[in-house]
């Protein structure tokens, strides 16, 4: 690759999916990624990220979101809640090889969709390779939404603020069957 094609603003973006999934105390699921892929990087205290992944061809998102979810996490017992409009982000420089499957591209173009768990933790298991695909998370952990941003790589915050801003309604315990939402004071 040379520092022109580097350079350039015309790759495209790689089509993708993020998952905020949410428990029943309305934190969501992160997962601490183990190994650099690329492009894609982790820093040191900044390997946590929630579940992500490509859009695989003739695809619809719906159907690539409980793929993702499944394929990282192991978790198949999650309801829609609801989506984001598409939100992008380039990569840093890479000088790594351009056979790289990412290398092609600028960045990524993510939809993003809540999730609400109606398993039991028992269900999540990010170390069993599924579909082929490597494991990329070695642990996880629930948080609070709106401190995720704080700890993923620097090119996903804003993405991840979004994300945040977008869901908030979803952060925090859901009422309870037959119990309205009581406003605060």
């Amino acid at each position: 690759m040379t520092a022109a094609e580097f350079m350039t603003d015309s790759k495209p973006y790689r089509p993708n999916v993020g998952i905020a999934l949410f428990n029943a105390s309305g934190q969501v699921l992160i997962g601490r990624r183990f190994r650099d892929d690329g492009p894609e990087i982790i820093l040191p205290g900044l390997e946590w990220q929630m579940p992500q992944g490509g859009i695989d061809a003739d695809e619809n998102p719906r159907d690539a979101v409980m793929r993702e979810l499944w394929e990282e996490t192991g978790v198949v017992n999650a309801t829609y809640l609801g989506e984001t409009d598409w939100l992008s982000y380039d990569f840093p420089p890479y000088a790594g090889p351009s056979s790289h499957r990412l290398a092609r591209f600028r960045g990524q173009r993510q939809k993003w969709f809540a999730l609400r768990f109606a398993g039991s933790d028992d269900e999540i298991d990010p170390l069993t390779p599924r579909n082929g695909q490597p494991a990329e998370f070695d642990a996880w952990r629930w948080e609070r939404l709106d401190r995720v941003a704080d700890l993923v790589v620097p090119f996903r915050r804003d993405v991840y603020r979004r994300v945040a801003q977008a869901f908030s309604k979803f952060a925090g315990p859901p009422p309870q069957t037959g119990e309205a939402a009581v406003p605060e004071r």
